[in-house]
């Protein structure tokens, strides 16, 4: 069974499903557990990440023991770590890294989506490398530019991951998503995950904000294009990233809460995740703010729902232990 057939076939809930929460067999609305599937961690001396900023306020170590201070009271007991975008000669060392802070487990790190070059030839030898790895659960390599979702390459890579039961991480800007589903639709039997929210805006769906320039995508659109890529059946949604781009100070329900609702409601209850995107989200606010805020949102929604966004759909997605 492939991890497309197992997320289809977990589409009705099952009951009892507690025996995998570390809380015990009955959660509940005070004890549930949160799988982080999107935590940043490096270390500048050991990466070179030239996105980050000289003098930037993320440019500087983030550490387990910041990533914990940060989560401390939130309940997250699992996170699942997100390549940051190191020079390409230095993937490799990033994965193994990775390995060995996912076998420590005094830590909450207990997965990977690590980085690889998915448009070069390379890139097939280099994945077979984490072949049954328990650790290395998928890819993430940006695609920003519509050429490349057509390339033949990235096709067969892609498609490799699905033999390898590998995951892709979907991170595009808004405007490619309809040519993203269309990738997503050639490549069946590989699962992908579409990052922060298809990296919406809050701006674009209130233009009463204020926050000293313009939205970077249309509104109608956006919606449009999700709609499009959720309809597609390999794909699932990541509640995440959002909160980085809205204004230290401004965050609040009602400006995250128009892409949260149509995230949620187009790939429905069993094809959400919460990932924290930390230490990024901090642009926007902390991770407290960040979760407590999400929370919110949800907060009419039924105890199952929120169990399969912040524990099940994970734990079952990534087949963790």
């Amino acid at each position: 069974m492939n991890r497309r057939q197992f997320l289809l076939g977990s589409a009705i809930f099952v009951a009892g499903c507690g025996d995998i929460d570390p809380t015990g067999p009955n959660p509940t609305e005070s004890n549930l557990s949160i799988v982080d599937t999107h935590q940043h961690l490096w270390n500048l001396r050991q990466f070179r990440l030239t996105w980050l900023q000289p003098g930037g306020e993320l440019t500087r170590d983030f550490t387990m023991a910041d990533y914990e201070e940060a989560t401390e009271g939130l309940g997250i007991t699992k996170a699942i770590y997100m390549e940051v975008a190191v020079v390409p000669e230095q993937q490799l060392a990033e994965a193994k890294y990775i390995v060995r802070v996912c076998e420590d487990k005094s830590n909450p790190t207990c997965a990977a989506v690590i980085g690889g070059l998915i448009l070069e030839d390379s890139f097939n030898d280099y994945i077979l490398q984490f072949k049954g790895n328990p650790y290395i659960k998928g890819v993430r390599h940006g695609l920003n530019n519509p050429r490349q979702l057509e390339d033949n390459r990235l096709i067969q890579n892609l498609r490799r991951l699905g033999t390898l039961n590998m995951s892709f991480d979907l991170l595009v800007p808004p405007g490619l998503m309809g040519e993203a589903a269309k990738l997503v639709g050639r490549c069946g039997d590989t699962q992908f995950i579409l990052d922060h929210c298809g990296n919406a805006d809050p701006l674009a769906f209130d233009h009463n904000l204020d926050w000293g320039r313009e939205p970077q995508h249309n509104a109608d659109q956006w919606k449009s294009d999700v709609d499009t890529l959720a309809r597609q059946t390999n794909v699932i949604c990541k509640i995440s990233g959002i909160i980085a781009r809205v204004p230290k100070g401004k965050a609040a329900t009602e400006v995250l809460s128009p892409v949260v609702m149509h995230c949620l409601y187009t790939f429905g209850p069993n094809r959400v995740v919460f990932g924290s995107d930390w230490p990024v989200c901090t642009h926007g606010a902390s991770l407290h703010v960040w979760t407590n805020l999400l929370n919110e949102i949800v907060q009419k929604r039924s105890f199952e729902e929120k169990y399969k966004l912040f524990w099940e759909n994970a734990h079952r997605f990534y087949s963790l232990s």
